[in-house]
């Protein structure tokens, strides 16, 4: 049942799942964004599977240009040239020094730059959050104004930037945070000369105590039903992606209180509605218990849909 997504354990190995002879695995979810037109900021999921990774390689195209400890998922990419489209790669190196394969190219294309540009973007204004249980939040804020037009947005935590989106986003979430602890959030937007906008009003929140199971992170209106085919039963799953930053391409069936399949999407992973089939048995009138949660990009999984009950053979 190969398509769309990939099952692990089944038809074909995921990017997220170990590499041959137990190399790290590839990087998933790998995201190129133009921060200025000499610059771009490439993101990735953490890689979980196959021995400890001791760092990140950013590839662009064939020559490594930046190495990223393993806690950390995104960088960078400076010193390039304007109006450029360029193509990069993430791979994972481990402990022993084995070297991962390499995620899905990611390209970007750096602005043209404008002559003699030293006007900064006005600063974001009406900053907004919300906690979303105790590991995440979500930003949003109006847009800025350039008098060419902004490249990208900064995320700041204190003093620190954290994460860089599009000019045309405006929004944002934060994931592996700490529970029960006070952040406090600006933004900044970037125009294609590297010209810096006054941070924006800070966005003081506070992640709920403890260790929630994330639901705020969970995959939404998931539904569950049975269909027959040539004698045999077969479960439908339908659901719409978590809203989170980056892209979600590996989620997790649990069915009847356990790991049934993980899944990777084996071309783009859609941002909306997704769906999945698999095989149940022959037998009519088997009840089970199914539910789905995603890994974030991060590499933390997200919080479990609500449990769903199908009986074979009914509708």
């Amino acid at each position: 049942m190969c398509g769309a997504l990939a099952v692990l354990a089944g038809c074909s190995r995921g990017a997220a799942d170990e590499g041959d002879g137990g190399l790290p695995g590839a990087p998933t979810g790998v995201t190129a964004t133009a921060g200025s037109a000499t610059s771009v900021h490439v993101m990735w999921n953490a890689v979980s599977s196959g021995p400890g990774v001791r760092r990140y390689e950013v590839y662009r195209g064939p020559t490594r240009v930046k190495d990223v400890p393993a806690s950390e998922h995104m960088t960078d990419v400076t010193r390039l040239s304007p109006a450029t489209t360029y193509v990069f790669t993430v791979r994972a190196r481990d402990a022993d020094g084995r070297l991962g394969p390499a995620g899905r190219e990611a390209r970007a294309t750096t602005p043209a730059a404008g002559a003699a540009d030293r006007s900064a973007p006005t600063r974001p204004l009406a900053p907004r959050g919300r906690t979303v249980g105790s590991r995440a939040v979500q930003l949003s804020w109006s847009a800025s104004t350039d008098d060419r037009e902004v490249a990208s947005y900064d995320v700041y935590q204190g003093s620190t930037r954290i994460h860089s989106v599009g000019g045309n986003q405006t929004a944002t979430v934060v994931t592996g945070l700490r529970p029960g602890t006070r952040y406090s959030f600006t933004v900044r937007a970037r125009d294609a000369a590297d010209n810096l906008s006054p941070a924006s009003a800070p966005v003081r929140l506070t992640t709920a105590p403890g260790s929630d199971d994330g639901h705020g992170t969970a995959p939404a209106s998931f539904h569950a039903a049975t269909h027959r085919t040539d004698g045999a039963y077969y479960l439908d799953l339908t659901w719409i992606a978590p809203t989170v930053d980056g892209v979600v391409t590996e989620y997790q069936v649990q069915l009847d209180g356990e790991a049934a399949t993980s899944l990777v999407w084996g071309g783009p992973a859609p941002r909306g509605k997704a769906s999945y089939s698999f095989y149940l048995g022959r037998e009519a009138g088997v009840g089970h218990r199914v539910r789905l949660r995603a890994r974030l990009p991060d590499g933390t999984w997200g919080g479990f849909t609500a449990e769903r009950t199908v009986i074979t053979g009914l509708p």
